[in-house]
């Protein structure tokens, strides 16, 4: 069975939405990927950093998911990372209450020997560096390579961001992200420029709106399953991100029409991510739930048409 390393934060949350708010909840990026993935039942593992305040039972729940946790580093006497923010009423903005990085601010990543050789590395949202520096250790280059990113590091890193995507086989960005990158406004656009920085594949989440995969001169787009109620979009990217790569490593193929698949299976996972606060929906989702989500996913895009 192929093998699929996450790298990424693993973090606390506060969140407030027109729903309602939380304390303190498990949050991350390398979380929500992590859950996401293995609702695939693949062999996974997290690379990041938390505080002496992280608790164990959290470790313990991921491990439980047949997620291998020894490549989280426990920093003693240290503080997790933590982020706060209040989503407006349509969801798709936010404003940052609160950033605390913590322990996160002197991480230096250290990829477990028996992950050293991971077919497909996810490389979460961090610092291009780390996330550079993940890529450095493997002992071969990965079958596939996934990054996502954010224009927090296109505003302060962008060079160093460069540098990552030229290593890398797909990027995952938001709509927003992909004209900030290329400097293009129309999508078709920015990932044609965005393929010649490197990756070969471009994924373009658009959140409610579904998602794009460009490959060449090809291109697939997959809707988002509407909703009747969204508490917190907080991880849903990272949720998609975690289905997409899972899948991928399950399968073990990574061609143009298999990530078509991938996508769907991203876009049903994210779906759920979204029905509850934080991680609280991925933690207990259940296999028939994803199952029957799926055929709801086919019907929403089944048609026969003739042509005169």
């Amino acid at each position: 069975m192929s093998k699929l390393l996450i790298v990424g934060t693993v973090a606390f949350d506060a969140i407030e939405t027109p729903f309602g708010k939380t304390d303190k909840i498990l949050g991350g990026a390398a979380t929500y990927i992590g859950l996401s993935a293995a609702n695939f039942n693949v062999q996974s593992a997290i690379v990041s950093v938390v505080g002496e305040d992280f608790p164990e039972e959290y470790l313990t729940m991921l491990q439980h998911k047949n997620i291998d946790t020894s490549g989280v580093e426990i920093v003693k006497g240290g503080k997790t990372f933590f982020w706060s923010g209040r989503y407006h009423n349509d969801l798709n903005s936010r404003d940052t209450l609160d950033t605390q990085l913590n322990v996160l601010a002197d991480f230096n990543p250290v990829v477990p020997e028996t992950y050293k050789d991971a077919e497909i590395v996810m490389l979460g949202n961090l610092h291009p560096i780390v996330q550079l520096s993940v890529l450095e250790q493997m002992e071969s280059t990965p079958k596939l390579a996934v990054l996502d990113t954010m224009n927090f590091w296109m505003d302060h890193a962008l060079e160093d961001l460069k540098k990552v995507i030229a290593r890398v086989d797909v990027i995952t960005i938001n709509d927003e992200e992909a004209r900030q990158l290329s400097g293009e406004y129309s999508l078709v656009k920015a990932a044609r420029a965005i393929e010649k920085m490197g990756p070969k594949y471009v994924v373009i989440k658009k959140g409610e709106h579904g998602a794009l995969l460009f490959y060449k001169d090809q291109v697939f787009f997959a809707p988002a399953l509407p909703l009747e109620e969204v508490f917190d979009p907080t991880g849903a990217g990272d949720t998609f991100a975690g289905g997409f790569t899972g899948f991928l490593t399950k399968t073990g193929d990574i061609s143009f029409d298999n990530m078509k698949k991938a996508i769907i299976h991203a876009s049903n996972l994210a779906s759920f991510c979204v029905e509850k606060f934080g991680t609280e929906r991925m933690q207990n989702l259940k296999r028939e739930e994803v199952q029957k989500r799926l055929l709801e996913f086919k019907e929403l895009t089944k048609f026969e048409i003739e042509l005169a």
